[in-house]
């Protein structure tokens, strides 16, 4: 039993599989010949496979950075990564996120075939973080199993056709069309986001059009400016940091040489993110027809972060600085109010902040990129703020999730469950 679920959950949970078995399944049902079958979900596999290298050279070179910006300048707090409180939870309660997690990708299914919310979520880690995230809080509020996996797989279901929704009509300010939605836990962010960009400003002043004077035109060529920009931020951290500490990471490269290097190497990164996005739509937009004709009218494929990334470059790099800075600043405030202090950690705000930014430049130009990620930034650190005390009353010390849905649905939980407590 524990295998079959074991093996359910890390087919649900490995988002390139899924993906692969989603573009497998619609060029079946639109009948298409077995060469065409094989090459569309072979070539679906890998461009999400490239992507998902590019993101994971990227968090690596992000990690080093974060590492020598907390030793530069002494950040001490909690670390909101979803993956770490995910860790935990699986290890204290792991049947019952596996089945919760199984139950919700079923309603989700169903949700999506009955209901105008017509969302397959693909995002199959960010459905893991939900599914923990479910469990402790229903663990918290002192549900026994079956009704966690019962009361957690109707949420985790809901969500996933639920949120998607919420972000599309921003999504198709970034897309132009409605081939395509946003599999992200942090879809409230992108749609306030998207609002803001509307209210300050105008998508003619795109960042991708910017009129930049003289030299900084080069700026205009996204591989460059994310270079420049990437190169700039790590010499900061490595100087503050100190030569011991920077070869200490770089295991022998001269400590003045390392920053550049890694720079350089998110450019790369980012590069690739980019190009294998292009690879996963051209493919899995067309085999998604058969799924939406013949199971689930109507049905559109909700994908990770980095499939936005490439309508808008410069604007990815822009919403990344501008949250960044928004979480440095709300360490301050968490300080002065004596909450929780939550270290901005630069690989969530990086997909989250590049997002918003994304989100904010379609409906509002440049204006509309660095509020709207500036606002987002905030909210990702206020909300692990609010509910890290319910995690750490059951031992879940030291880490929180940064994403707005989750900490929304957490502060849901939390308020029916004192609610519920004070009645009876």
């Amino acid at each position: 039993m524990n295998g079959i679920l074991s093996l359910i959950v890390d087919l649900l949970s490995t988002a390139s599989i899924m993906i692969g078995l989603i573009s497998f399944v619609g060029l079946v049902l639109q009948k298409e010949s077995p060469t065409k079958v094989i090459n569309g979900t072979l070539k679906t596999i890998v461009g999400f496979l490239v992507f998902s290298i590019g993101s994971a050279a990227a968090t690596v070179a992000l990690n080093d950075f974060q590492a020598l910006f907390a030793k530069g300048f002494h950040l001490q707090g909690v670390l909101p990564l979803a993956e770490a409180v995910t860790a935990l939870a699986q290890q204290r309660f792991g049947t019952v996120v596996a089945l919760v997690m199984t139950l919700g990708f079923v309603v989700n299914l169903i949700v999506a075939r009955i209901t105008p919310m017509k969302y397959i979520f693909l995002t199959g880690q960010h459905n893991l973080y939900l599914s923990a995230l479910s469990t402790i809080m229903l663990k918290s509020v002192g549900l026994n199993n079956t009704a966690i996996i019962i009361i957690g797989g109707l949420i985790v279901g809901f969500m996933s056709a639920a949120m998607p929704a919420i972000a599309q009509p921003g999504m198709r300010k970034v897309t132009g069309g409605d081939d395509i939605a946003l599999a992200h836990y942090v879809s409230l962010g992108y749609a306030l986001s998207s609002w803001v960009g509307g209210k300050v400003g105008d998508p003619k002043d795109s960042t991708e059009k910017l009129k930049l004077p003289g030299w900084l035109s080069i700026f205009k060529d996204y591989v460059i400016g994310v270079s420049i920009t990437m190169v700039i931020f790590y010499y900061i951290a490595a100087l503050f940091a100190g030569k011991a500490q920077v070869e200490h990471l770089s295991k022998g490269v001269n400590w003045l040489i390392y920053p550049l290097l890694q720079g350089l190497q998110f450019s790369a990164a980012l590069y690739v993110i980019i190009t294998g996005v292009r690879l996963l739509l051209g493919e899995i937009v067309g085999a998604f027809v058969g799924i939406s004709e013949k199971l689930i009218p109507n049905a559109k494929p909700a994908l990770d972060v980095p499939v936005v990334f490439p309508y808008a470059p410069t604007a990815t790099v822009i919403g990344f600085v501008s949250a960044y800075l928004a979480g440095l600043l709300m360490m301050f405030v968490f300080a002065i109010f004596k909450m929780p202090v939550i270290i901005p950690v630069a690989v969530p705000y990086f997909f989250i902040g590049a997002t918003a930014g994304v989100f904010g430049n379609a409906t509002g130009g440049w204006k509309g990129c660095v509020i709207g990620s500036f606002i987002v930034g905030i909210l990702i650190a206020v909300g692990p703020s609010l509910v890290y005390p319910v995690l750490s009353s059951i031992g879940l010390k030291g880490t929180a999730f940064p994403e707005t849905d989750f900490n929304a649905v957490a502060l849901i939980i939390k308020f029916i469950g004192q609610l519920v407590h004070g009645i009876f």
